[in-house]
């Protein structure tokens, strides 16, 4: 297969049509991943699942997505982004026709991972042909309609997922994407050219195992600890483990002559700063889609088609944002963008902890809309930015790097920001006068809490349960606005800038927004 050149292919008009093959790409995992976040309530139900066994569904595949992300694009950059990006969507595929078979949790969870298996070549390898399709000036356009693939997806999911609930069993959610993932399939295969760099590092097996058992110790020991209780002795052990396998995956990595997890990189300020503010982004982001689908089903009673419509408030917003992004940098530079962004989404947050039992949607669509706008203007310039920063021989390692972070942020922002809110739920949940087994069940989560509350015939449960909820979630945005604040200051003082396009009366001419030192970040 012949290696097209990276100004070949700047220069080819089907550059665009190829980007309808990433579009396609991206939409199948942006489509899967909001299905997940509807279907959840209803799974747990059906399932006996608990609110730990939730974050399990979820978080099985992040960690698995962000442990191969880095080895992923290293076989992109080596054996061809075309070729595994298809092997990607193929890996999608058959994992989604494992979830529609599966029968208990456990097997939820393993197709989940086989999932993850598949989206970590599917992300990376789509970012990593972006600085060999386009070049700087283009760029930024490629990455925002990316970015509108990913918002179009994540209304389309609730949406066609809730649908599927009302008419089927819970396994359709699953079965849906094997349309998606074949279409991403032949238009990859007749519109992507092939790109690679064979000089790329090779995988190493090691590392590979270290980040995912590291990340995976770190993700098990915040997971559980609501559950057994920080001085349980498993869970400072795994903390415990978390750090010596990631300590010793960065010693290893900093010895080796070509490594996988290029230190290098995060040595550019330009990239490690624009990866931190997308990072902690994914993170709040993650927590808050983990946590606002069920507050709509269980505490406002609506089903899973009726939820997935209230979220479209948050996707317009965020694909009103991703629109004009590049604009606002255009104008104001990236820094005084990614910082406003998180501004804007930490008054969301902090806007959504004011919540009550008893405001009706309204409230809550407000600072949804508002939460969607927030997260597209800091996302969007900072993922442009760590992507301008990359030379093209490094483009598979570097996004996948960037991608890597990402998907980090968004399994703690699970795992942690879930932990908080089951944590929160269970202290304030009145389980008085219930037998102790059935009070444990209770304390499960909301949705346990309603059953127990149906079959006991207790009013007084069922609102506990609401309260309870609608406490924990207050926690978790609290949590997520102050997250962002400091987030936003940081970005503010430290991130990189871009010129600034100022309109003169025969042509634009580029300006620093922000000291010349800063120009050659």
């Amino acid at each position: 297969m012949v290696t097209i050149t990276d100004e070949a292919v700047r220069r080819d008009p089907r550059r665009w049509w190829a980007l309808g093959a990433l579009v396609a790409s991206m939409l199948v995992l942006a489509f899967d991943s909001t299905i997940l976040n509807v279907a959840l309530p209803t799974m747990a139900a059906q399932l006996g699942a608990g609110t730990g066994q939730q974050q399990w569904m979820s978080d099985a595949y992040v960690v698995v997505f962000a442990a191969l992300m880095l080895p992923a694009g290293l076989l992109g950059d080596r054996f061809g982004r075309r070729r595994m990006l298809i092997a990607g969507l193929a890996v999608f595929l058959a994992g989604s026709v494992l979830g529609s078979l599966a029968g208990d949790v456990n097997a939820v969870i393993a197709a989940r991972a086989v999932l993850g298996v598949g989206a970590a070549l599917i992300m990376p390898l789509s970012l990593s042909v972006l600085p060999a399709l386009f070049g700087p000036d283009e760029r930024g356009k490629a990455v925002g309609m990316i970015s509108a693939a990913s918002a179009l997806g994540m209304p389309l999911g609730p949406l066609v997922g809730g649908w599927l609930l009302g008419h089927f069993w819970w396994g359709s959610v699953f079965l849906i994407n094997i349309p998606m993932a074949a279409l991403g399939i032949a238009a990859c295969a007749f519109l992507l050219p092939e790109t690679r760099d064979p000089a790329s590092p090779k995988v190493d097996a090691v590392s590979t195992a270290l980040t995912a058992a590291g990340l995976g110790a770190l993700i098990y020991a915040i997971i559980e600890a609501p559950d057994r209780g920080w001085s349980d002795g498993l869970v400072p052990a795994m903390f415990a483990a978390a750090a010596v396998l990631l300590t010793g995956l960065v010693l290893r990595e900093r010895r080796t002559p070509r490594p996988m997890l290029d230190m290098g990189l995060l040595a550019q300020r330009g990239f490690l700063l624009n990866t931190v503010a997308a990072t902690l982004v994914m993170f709040v982001l993650s927590g808050l889609m983990f946590t606002v689908p069920t507050y709509l089903q269980a505490v406002l009673g609506h089903d899973a088609f009726a939820t997935g419509l209230r979220l479209l408030p948050m996707m317009a917003g965020l694909m009103a944002a991703a629109r004009g992004a590049q604009a606002f940098v255009a104008r104001f530079g990236a820094r005084a963008v990614v910082s406003a962004g998180l501004v804007v989404l930490s008054f969301a947050a902090l806007l959504g902890s004011r919540t009550t039992v008893h405001d009706g949607y309204g409230f809550t669509a407000l600072w949804l809309s508002i939460t969607g706008l927030g997260f597209g203007l800091a996302v969007v310039p900072a993922m442009d930015g760590a992507l301008g920063t990359l030379p093209a021989d490094r483009a598979g390692s570097g996004s996948g790097l960037l991608m890597t972070f990402r998907q980090v942020g968004g399994a703690i922002g699970i795992a942690l920001l879930g932990s908080l809110l089951a944590s929160a739920f269970r202290d304030r949940l009145d389980v008085t006068g219930l037998p102790g087994p059935v009070a444990h069940t209770a304390r499960e989560s909301v949705v346990a809490a309603h059953v127990v509350a149906a079959h006991t015939d207790s009013a007084h449960l069922a609102a506990s349960a609401n309260s309870a909820y609608l406490h924990g979630m207050t926690v978790v945005l609290l949590a997520c606005g102050i997250a962002s604040l400091v987030t936003a200051l940081l970005a503010a003082l430290l991130l990189p800038n871009t010129p600034v396009v100022r309109r003169t009366g025969r042509e634009d001419v580029p300006a620093m927004a922000a000291p010349v030192a800063d120009a050659g970040e």
